[in-house]
């Protein structure tokens, strides 16, 4: 199952792929704790009564946090590259890039 993940992940070893998901973890947790206070701030709440438009737009406004959070932290950890293959391959999907 290890050498499944290894390869989906094109890691180079468990070490690697163990770094990889620290890099997925700590951005997903860092952004979510950078947006709240961005979110408060905009006061987004009290500009969008409707809640399935407010979560809308948390989504899209996160969304590029989440992905510049994630390049920092693998520039961090040296994983630049990887990562920024990563991003591109996300942005060729959205079809943002080509």
């Amino acid at each position: 199952m290890l050498k499944k993940l290894i390869t989906k992940f094109n890691a180079k070893s468990l070490y690697h792929l163990t770094i990889i998901f620290l890099i997925f973890a700590l951005s997903g947790s860092g952004s979510l704790l950078i947006a709240s206070p961005i979110f408060t701030a905009l006061n987004l709440k009290e500009l969008i009564d409707f809640y399935p438009l407010y979560l809308l737009v948390r989504i899209i406004l996160f969304i590029p946090l989440y992905q510049i959070l994630l390049i920092i932290i693998a520039t961090v950890f040296g994983e630049f590259k990887y990562f920024w293959n990563f991003e591109k391959k996300f942005f060729k999907r959205l079809k943002l890039m080509k």
